[in-house]
């Protein structure tokens, strides 16, 4: 039996022929007469090319903030801190001085004693003693009244203007003294026992203070701690220093003291105020 070829139901035509030869599928039907292309991107003239820039690992460690920003940042407000610290202490203490005018207490000696000042010396000048009996008054004024002082015991030293070598010491007790108050101690006694002993240059420099003239030029100084309140302000302990100077007197011959006597009766203390030992 042959085999029989039936002709196809559509003759061949242009957009139906046979198929190309490898299976490989014929272009796209045309729109309009013309083929399917790729869509093209318009770009504009003037508009600047995108290029991508390197990676630069400066550029990036740029945007954190560097140590030595930080501290600069540091420096800069504890300074301003400080500056703002001192300007508040410097307004709260010209105002605590505008309102309460404090001043600092006055001291003053009167009379200063010499009861006895004795010298002595051995034979070889390898040992010298010391025996002295000195006797003054004491006057403390407050001219505030708005402040008021508590004072410690008072350390008493007298000793010699030339060398500032000390012939006796003493003590005053403490006390307090109230708004315009007026204290005044009598007979205070600084003295210098037999037992003490000089080396041979404190006992020359001594000497020679005690013999120049048949006059010795005498310094009384006192040391102790002082409390200030002011309102509801208290002070911590404060240092002062009063210094009595300017007399001058003779040595007792005998048991009869002689008087030393000074132009000037007023002491100078040295009274520290500092505005952050106050406290409330």
């Amino acid at each position: 039996m042959t085999d029989r070829v039936f002709p196809a139901s559509k003759p061949p035509t242009a957009n139906n022929g046979p198929p190309p030869p490898g299976g490989a599928l014929p272009p796209p039907p045309s729109v309009n007469g013309t083929a399917n292309q790729k869509p093209q991107v318009y770009i504009p003239a003037n508009r600047p090319v995108y290029r991508p820039q390197p990676y630069s690992r400066h550029h990036h460690h740029r945007s954190r903030p560097s140590c030595r920003r930080v501290c600069c940042c540091c420096c800069f407000w504890s300074i301003l801190i400080l500056l703002i610290l001192a300007l508040m202490a410097s307004i709260a203490a010209t105002a605590v001085y505008v309102i309460y005018h404090p001043r600092p207490p006055l001291f003053s000696v009167p009379s200063l004693r010499i009861g006895r000042v004795n010298l002595t010396t051995s034979s070889d000048a390898s040992v010298s003693h010391l025996s002295s009996f000195f006797n003054f008054t004491l006057i403390s004024v407050n001219p505030n009244q708005h402040l008021t002082f508590s004072y410690d015991r008072f350390a008493v030293t007298v000793k010699t203007v030339k060398s500032g070598e000390m012939l006796a010491n003493g003590t005053v007790p403490g006390f307090f003294s109230d708004n315009g108050n007026k204290t005044s101690f009598r007979s205070v006694i600084a003295t210098s026992t037999s037992a003490r002993e000089l080396d041979p240059e404190e006992a020359r420099r001594l000497k020679s203070d005690l013999t120049r003239g048949g006059r010795v030029g005498l310094e009384v100084e006192m040391v102790t701690k002082v409390k200030m309140q002011m309102g509801k302000l208290k002070s911590e302990g404060v240092e002062i220093r009063v210094t009595c100077g300017g007399f001058e007197g003779t040595l007792p011959k005998g048991k009869v003291p002689t008087v030393a006597t000074s132009k000037q009766t007023k002491c100078k203390s040295d009274l520290s105020l500092k505005v952050w030992k106050w406290s409330l």
